[in-house]
């Protein structure tokens, strides 16, 4: 027999009771947890297949990548090697027209203005270069690398 009150007296009527029955949350929390284990099979499943064999050509060699840095004062390096905007302007034409055509990475100083990788990116757009990534340094372990230093 379970209670769901206590036995007052005619004085106590009007008092408010201090007591919590934790009888129907128990309840509750039961039944979940005999849900939980019915459901728990069912719902980790896996589908047999009979995978087909195929063979396939290997894949083709990856392209090659050209490295193009620009330093502090605007200057550009061509894998290492100093080189001028005209100069510039015909290797990546040259690298647009290879096939298979190589990645591009720029590499650019912390201090290199803006303008100057917006331009090397135009002239790289205007040969027709596709593929063009960005190079950077990780950040140390356990600190985020700051926008400013």
């Amino acid at each position: 027999m379970m209670t769901f009150g206590r036995f007052r007296q005619a004085a106590d009527w009007f008092e408010p009771m201090a007591e919590i029955n934790v009888t129907p949350l128990v309840d509750v929390m039961l039944v979940l947890l005999v849900v939980f284990m019915i459901a728990a099979p069912l719902l980790t499943y896996a589908i047999k297949l009979d995978l087909p064999a195929a063979q396939a050509a290997p894949a083709g060699p990856a392209p090659a990548a050209v490295d193009v840095a620009i330093d502090a004062g605007g200057k550009l390096f061509w894998n290492g090697a100093a080189l001028d905007a005209d100069a510039l302007e015909a290797r990546l034409k040259q690298a647009a027209a290879a096939t298979p055509q190589p990645e591009l990475h720029l590499r650019a100083d912390r201090a290199t203005r803006y303008e100057h990788v917006a331009a090397l990116m135009s002239a790289a757009q205007r040969a027709g270069v596709q593929h063009i990534g960005f190079i950077t340094v990780p950040a140390p372990a356990g600190r985020p690398r700051s926008a400013r230093h």
